[in-house]
């Protein structure tokens, strides 16, 4: 199979969007110890150079060095730090992408991740933290000295094993570290392990002669201190002088450091049980991150059955081969990354590598599959952050998939069904790169292919692709009346009702929408989309002046959603109430609709809810009255649209309300005030524009009581399995 690409521009790809800020830096799970010195030099590196890279050998400390460095000078940089870990990619071309997601950007357009870097920094001061990069270390040069060249005010710290030999570049060997310290570390971490004990006399010698013997490098130091749950530190110096005398068929010419880090490591796999050393080795599997039932289904079988997997688990807890990390939703695990990597030395060498990478694959092909059935239910947010956690191990199985003709199909089921996430959770960019990459290549298997073609040409439709939306919708069209895949074929005909929509043609928009209602009914399917598919209707209808019939439409999709504990297409039926509502006067409803609507958005990070919302909340603000912050707004949302794809889809329907807006806000203001409002807004980034639009206008007044529930005479058509269950629909 041949290597992933990255596709090349597209003519339709923007400028980059809003600068929302970087999501920052990991928190520190156990104390930082020591290395005050080291701190201290890397900080007045960074003042004077802008490319520092930290260097030293496996488990030396670098990357915590450098992320302490980094929170250290945090304050020097007026628009944050970001940290880019790349030691779980697998594939180089993702490169750009993990970095694009360390700084939290969000871009839905078909530019390169590299354009959208470029124009995101292009004016920013920031320090960007890059950890891991070893095995990409061609590729993440490239990256770094780009934007080092393009963006003048961006500082970037790097850590790793090897310099990243770029103009410009600084490095600082990390050494080990002193004695004074490691013994700190040791005695820390040892306490950790067991509460209440502490280092004292003889003991204290003990430690301190064995943190010399294993060269005072941090991960050796911390394996050791694992080990004081069972042995005392008289005996661990004792059992290392054994391993070391074993583990010495390393290399002459490597350098001694390295010799000693691999029998610390070596000497914590000799000293865990048969099980322990096996389900390390299985473990190596997964990219990042992985929960318990993950490791229970990938790693048990006849020789570590599943049910015992918990305590072996436990196990390799104990000794700080695996490290634990809780959030306030679930416990999830990681192994260190040198430790991951001699356990896929171990698994490589059993033959069973490709065994246990094809069981990952079906964990997260099963994972996916879950969550797009969770999707349409009250977990739409968790299933958001399920998907969001396990991406690293998602893109691993997309991989895997793709490299034997026989199981492409499987990466094509794969990203077919994320559609989810990535129309929903903001990520279009990377959903089309995985979705373009899986149909370059030919699979037998035709729903998973047509699957991925029409959630590809939804994409390109929310991408302001007009052709690649065309190509990839015929194409699924075609192959789904040849095969007879009703559902495929509902799909397209949805999708291509959409592109009518999005490009003002309103009458075929209509007729294709009603069609792919009808079809859905016909296949008893009901989902997310296919109430989306109710919403566009109504989109349709209120743009050709039937308010009610659009109102009532929307209204039934309200309370499937609320049947159903659906979210994310509610917040759609909301924005079009609120347009109806604005349209018919009523301003308090129309807020309050729209301001649930923008509050959803936000949250799954859908960019085009959002924006919508801010382009309707600006010309409510106008309409009531307040044109500068109506100005604002619509600065704000100038600058996201370019993210999403061409400003309100280039239609004339869609771009109604900034048209008016712009009119009111102008009129009142004069052109010099609105246009300085507008520049005010355009500078606000995505979560203060946010914030600043949910808090515009004054509390809705009552107005009146609500109009009675309007019939859409003849308009509406209702998705397979609706019904109406008598609840009122919302204030209009």
């Amino acid at each position: 199979m041949r290597r992933l690409q990255d596709r090349a521009p597209g003519p339709d790809d923007r400028a980059s969007g809003p600068a929302p800020r970087p999501r920052g830096l990991p928190a520190e799970l156990n104390p930082f110890v020591g290395r005050l010195d080291d701190l201290a030099a890397v900080g007045g590196l960074l003042e004077e150079n802008r490319l520092v890279t930290v260097v030293g050998v496996a488990g030396v400390g670098k990357s915590r060095c450098a992320v302490r460095a980094a929170s250290l000078a945090e304050k020097r940089y007026c628009h944050g730090v970001g940290i880019a870990e790349l030691s779980g990619l697998g594939d180089p071309d993702l490169l750009e992408h993990a970095v694009v997601d360390a700084l939290g950007l969000t871009d839905h357009t078909r530019r390169p991740p590299r354009a959208v870097l470029v124009d995101h920094l292009a004016d920013r001061e920031l320090l960007l933290v890059v950890d891991g990069y070893e095995q990409h270390v061609g590729a993440c040069a490239d990256l770094v000295l780009e934007l080092l060249r393009r963006a003048p005010r961006l500082t970037v710290l790097a850590s790793g094993r090897l310099p990243l030999r770029v103009d410009g570049e600084v490095l600082f060997p990390l050494a080990p570290m002193n004695d004074e310290d490691a013994l700190e570390l040791f005695a820390s971490r040892a306490a950790a392990v067991r509460p209440g004990s502490a280092l004292t006399g003889a003991a204290r010698d003990t430690a301190r002669e064995l943190c010399r013997r294993l060269d005072r490098i941090p991960l050796a130091l911390e394996l050791a201190a694992g080990r004081t749950r069972a042995l005392a530190p008289e005996q661990i110096l004792q059992r290392l002088d054994d391993r070391f005398r074993l583990l010495t068929g390393g290399s002459r010419s490597a350098p001694p450091r390295h010799r000693t880090l691999r029998t610390a490591i070596g000497w914590s796999h000799e000293l865990c049980a048969p099980a322990e050393r096996l389900l390390w080795a299985r473990l190596s599997v997964f990219a990042g991150h992985f929960d318990l039932e993950a490791a229970e289904y990938v790693c048990g079988g006849p020789d570590l059955p599943a049910d015992t997997v918990l305590d072996v688990l436990d196990g390799l807890l104990a000794q700080s081969v695996v490290l634990r990390e809780d959030s306030p939703a679930t416990t999830r695990y990681r192994l260190l990354d040198t430790v991951r990597e001699y356990g896929a030395q171990w698994l490589s060498a059993t033959g069973d590598a490709e065994r246990l990478r094809r069981r990952h694959r079906d964990w997260f092909l099963g994972l996916a599959t879950m969550c797009e059935l969770d999707w349409f239910s009250p977990r739409q947010e968790e299933v958001a952050a399920r998907v969001e956690s396990e991406l690293p191990n998602i893109r691993r199985a997309m991989e895997f998939s793709m490299e034997s003709v026989d199981e492409v199909h499987l990466a094509q089921y794969l990203a077919g069904t994320l559609w989810y996430f990535w129309a929903g959770c903001g990520r279009l960019a990377e959903g089309r790169y995985w979705l373009e990459q899986v149909l370059d290549e030919e699979a037998t298997h035709d729903p998973s292919r047509l699957k991925a073609q029409w959630v590809l040409g939804y994409v390109a439709v929310l991408q302001g692709d007009a052709a690649g939306a065309i190509s990839a919708l015929q194409s699924c069209r075609e192959g789904a009346e040849r095969s007879g895949d009703g559902v495929a074929a509902a799909y397209a005909v949805h999708r291509t009702g959409c592109l009518a929509l999005v490009t003002d043609d309103l009458a075929r928009a209509g007729e294709l929408l009603r069609e792919a209602l009808a079809r859905y009914r016909e296949v008893g399917e009901l989902n997310s989309n296919v109430l989306m598919a109710q919403v566009e209707l109504s989109m349709t209808l209120a743009f050709r002046g039937d308010l009610a019939g659009a109102a009532a439409t929307c209204r039934e999709v309200e309370e499937i959603c609320d049947d159903h504990g659906e979210r994310w297409a509610r917040a759609y039926a909301l924005y079009v109430l609120g347009f109806v509502a604005l349209r018919r006067g009523r301003t308090g409803p129309s807020r309050r609709m729209v301001r649930e609507a923008l509050t959803t958005g936000h949250r799954f990070h859908d960019l085009l809810g959002t924006v919508l919302c801010l382009e309707l909340l600006a010309l409510l603000t106008a309409v009531e009255g307040d044109a500068e912050e109506a100005a604002v707004l619509q600065g704000a949302a100038s600058v996201i649209w370019p993210s999403v794809g061409v400003p309100v889809f280039g239609s004339a329907h869609y771009g109604a309300p900034r048209a008016e807006c712009a009119e009111l806000a102008r009129g009142e203001l004069g052109d010099d005030a609105y246009g300085a409002a507008l520049r005010a807004g355009a500078l606000l980034d995505h979560d203060t524009a946010v914030r600043r639009a949910l808090a515009a206008g004054a509390a809705p007044s009552a107005e009146g009581p609500p109009a009675a529930g309007v019939q859409a005479a003849g308009e509406t058509r209702r998705p397979a399995a609706s019904r109406m269950n008598g609840r009122g629909g919302p204030e209009l």
